[in-house]
């Protein structure tokens, strides 16, 4: 089914699924060694903190796994480079349908958001993208782009599967009836598939 295209399984709670972060050639500035880059040793120490899923790919770049309830996983990589700190994390894949209502969305949301902005890549995937300058880079603001990062994509998940993945979740609500299968992590769209309850 479609819907299990797009969340990458039969698990919706992964819903638009979750793809390894890669650094975009045309934002991200080239990793310095970790003994020439300030930023990159406070970025390092603020996630030895943290209880994370965290790997250095290599010198300064840096893959985070977050933990969330809507979105359960999301996927951030973070680059401390020549001139700026970038951070990139996939939110979910291009909508099947809706999808001058989601860009809008999206767009009014961008105003109130901090340390990134929700942005699209040439295939209409959905990824959260912000720049830092290494000027400001200390721990307090590492957490804070973290905290935005998890706000921004797990909050905004069950909107955007909401507005742009509704036919999908209502086939796979009848498909799940008519087979007897839970549909327990498709509760929140329950109103989608059950108007009348």
């Amino acid at each position: 089914m479609r819907l299990r295209h797009a969340i990458g399984g039969s698990q919706p709670t992964h819903c638009c699924g979750d793809t390894t972060v890669t650094s975009d050639p045309t934002t991200s500035q080239p990793a310095r060694k970790p003994a020439d880059s300030d930023a990159a040793q406070i970025l390092r120490a603020v996630l030895a903190t943290h209880d994370l899923d965290v790997e250095e790919t290599e010198p300064g770049h840096f893959v985070v796994v977050l933990p969330g309830e809507r979105k359960q996983r999301t996927t951030c990589s973070i680059v401390a480079g020549e001139h700026a700190l970038t951070v990139q994390a996939f939110v979910a894949r291009h909508v099947d349908e809706n999808t001058e209502a989601v860009f809008r969305w999206l767009l009014e949301r961008n105003l109130r958001m901090y340390g990134v902005a929700f942005a699209i890549d040439r295939l209409g995937d959905i990824y959260l993208s912000g720049r830092l300058p290494l000027s400001s880079v200390s721990a307090d603001e590492i957490d804070r782009i973290l905290g935005s990062v998890l706000e921004y994509a797990d909050g905004s998940f069950n909107t955007i599967l909401e507005l742009g993945f509704a036919t999908s979740i209502k086939r796979e609500w009848e498909w799940r009836v008519s087979r007897g299968e839970s549909t327990d992590n498709l509760e929140a769209f329950r109103h989608l598939a059950e108007p009348d309850h």
